[in-house]
């Protein structure tokens, strides 16, 4: 009853701003003069008439009303001195509170809720089909220019390309699922990823969000990490070029992933391994569904402490605003389908150093400054294409995460998943055909690969599989 009353009282103040203001005690002042008159000719009968007892000229009702005012004054006194804590605000229909001295309008207030709708529409973005919002982020306030090294700084204009990069067949270019309406950010911003509070709690911690588990060797069968890639080493290196087909392969934990990527390596498989790395993967943990999406990474000491995923640290500096690192691909390569891939370059810029990353038929994503690196500063000594998996064997026996397409090497275009027209850049910044390659699939009954060349892809392979079979227990 109290909360009822304290509501009622807030109402009945709404009109009585329009009207004269008056004290809340003023009202029962103005009705006075009849209760006198009721009180006098109660008075008088008492004189006159000497038969009625006390008791029943104290219970008549003009008696009961006096002795009954100050007991509602007090009444009054003891709710508004606890209506702070009674009180429930005026809350209008749309749920925004009202002032007291406002006259709740439903219609307005509809009308100005489906305004403010409208408007945060227009300048709010929508996520995209895959749950990513992207920003629109200035150039010069992305993150790695947060690096000491790169404060105050703006990206670089583009370097000269690769020569003997001319235009090749392509079987079907990709886009991204958040561009697909036509979106995209002005001249002098970057589409950055938004990074929310559920990616961050996804990972074993803030440190190791963005990261790669530590690794060290490649080709290690006791860290989880298997591979099928062919690579080539010996000389050196300033860059590397392929197309690579797209497909979403299960991963089956969510502390797993599958990759198919390019690697661009220096020093040793020790503490000092540097590595520039691009390509598509899955990853349940670092992206929270089980799209393939454009990605990069590097670092200078085997994944220890530097270097990271996209641009989740100061490092790689993103110049395109139409490519969003770390976005869904779309469409992809279904089994016996269409197929739909990508091109990926990474090469040295002769000029400053910094190592370049193209996307697609001629997009330049962005650079990694050389002073990230150690060995890298120079050249690399070895490239690597391929896919990767991680094996957690949380079940007691080999995942049954895919690599590539899901299927062996041996069912050839349509069904695997393949890298053609493999190039490396030489020390004069020319594009020249890969033959020196050697192959290694460490669990070739899980995961295997199959290399070729004819005059249209140049060198190709064929990899993947379906992890635990039969033959891969």
């Amino acid at each position: 009853m109290a909360l009822l009353f304290c509501m009622d009282m807030k109402l009945d103040s709404f009109s009585w701003t329009n009207q004269r203001k008056k004290s809340f005690f003023e009202a029962p002042y103005t009705t006075r003069q009849p209760q006198r008159k009721q009180a006098n000719i109660v008075a008088t009968e008492q004189t006159t008439t000497q038969k009625h007892s006390l008791k029943l000229a104290s219970s008549t009702p003009s008696h009961n009303i006096f002795r009954l005012v100050p007991i509602f004054v007090s009444f009054l006194l003891v709710v508004a001195s606890i209506s702070p804590v009674l009180c429930l605000p005026i809350v209008s229909d749309s749920g925004h509170h009202l002032p007291a001295n406002q006259t709740f309008k439903p219609h307005a207030e509809l009308l100005k809720l489906k305004r403010i709708r409208a408007y945060l529409r227009k300048i709010n973005k929508p996520a995209s089909p895959d749950g990513d919002v992207i920003d629109c982020v200035p150039s010069h306030q992305q993150p790695a220019f947060d690096h000491p090294e790169l404060k105050g700084q703006k990206p670089l204009d583009p370097p000269e390309r690769p020569k003997g990069n001319g235009t090749e067949e392509t079987i079907t270019q990709t886009f991204q699922l958040w561009a697909n309406s036509g979106e995209s950010c002005p001249e002098g911003t970057v589409p950055i990823r938004r990074t929310t509070e559920k990616d961050i709690l996804r990972a074993n911690s803030i440190y190791r969000y963005g990261r790669k588990p530590r690794r060290v060797r490649r080709d290690s069968t006791g860290n989880g990490h298997e591979h099928a890639v062919v690579f080539a080493n010996g000389d050196q290196y300033y860059g590397a070029k392929a197309s690579l087909n797209v497909w979403t392969p299960r991963v089956n934990d969510q502390y797993e992933f599958s990759l198919s990527q390019i690697w661009v390596i220096s020093g040793s498989f020790g503490n000092d391994l540097n590595t520039i790395e691009a390509g598509w993967q899955v990853s349940p943990e670092l992206y929270g569904d089980n799209y393939p999406r454009f990605f990069t990474y590097w670092t200078t000491d085997a994944y220890q402490a530097t270097g990271c995923y996209n641009l989740l640290c100061s490092g790689f500096i993103q110049t395109n605003n139409r490519i969003a690192i770390g976005a869904a691909i779309s469409p992809r390569s279904s089994y016996n389908g269409r197929q739909f891939d990508i091109g990926l370059m990474v090469w040295k810029d002769p000029k400053h150093g910094h190592w370049w990353l193209e996307f697609g038929s001629g997009l330049l994503v962005g650079y990694w400054p050389a002073f990230l690196f150690s060995h890298l500063r120079s050249h690399a000594s070895m490239i690597q294409f391929g896919g990767e998996i991680v094996n957690s064997r949380s079940s007691g026996f080999h995942t049954s995460t895919q690599m590539g397409s899901g299927h062996f090497a041996e069912e050839g275009f349509r069904k695997a998943s393949y890298f053609r027209n493999l190039q490396a850049v030489d020390w004069d910044n020319n594009l020249l055909p890969l033959t020196n390659l050697h192959q290694l699939a460490d669990h070739s009954n899980c995961y295997d690969i199959r290399q070729g060349r004819n005059n249209v892809w140049g060198t190709y392979f064929y990899f993947g599989g379906p992890g635990r079979n039969v033959r891969c227990p």
